[in-house]
Formats: structure tokens, sequence, C-alpha cells
């Protein structure tokens, strides 16, 4: 599993540092997505998945 997110669609929602906070952050300056762990294992896995199912924009990508 490798995740990337795409700042430049980001709207800040932030569900996706809510839904696996392990994985994800939100900036500092302007709240968009960080992607702390891009390679999740055990729980975090699955709560990364969650996320990127989650955010409304689309920002986030699993491969």
């Amino acid at each position: 599993m490798r995740i990337t997110a795409d700042t430049t669609v980001c709207i800040s929602a932030g569900l996706c540092a809510l839904t696996a906070p392990g994985v994800f952050d939100q900036g500092d300056d302007d709240g968009r997505v960080a992607v702390v762990l891009p390679d999740p294992s055990g729980e975090l896995r699955e709560a990364a998945a969650e996320a990127v199912r989650l955010c409304p924009r689309g920002a986030l990508d699993i491969r």
C-alpha cells in the first residue's frame, strides 16, 4: 500500500486526519492534508483506506 495526496485538490475538511491520525495530518498554514505515514500497516492500514474513501474531494489515492 502506498498513499499519496494531491494538495491542490484538498479543501482542508480534515476527515483524513480525524479518521487516521497516525497516517495523516493537516498543515499548520493552510490545513491541507499531509501524509505522515505513506505505507501504513495493521490497524492504521484499515483506517487509512477508510480515510481515502471519506475524502470529499478525492485528494487521496491508494496504490
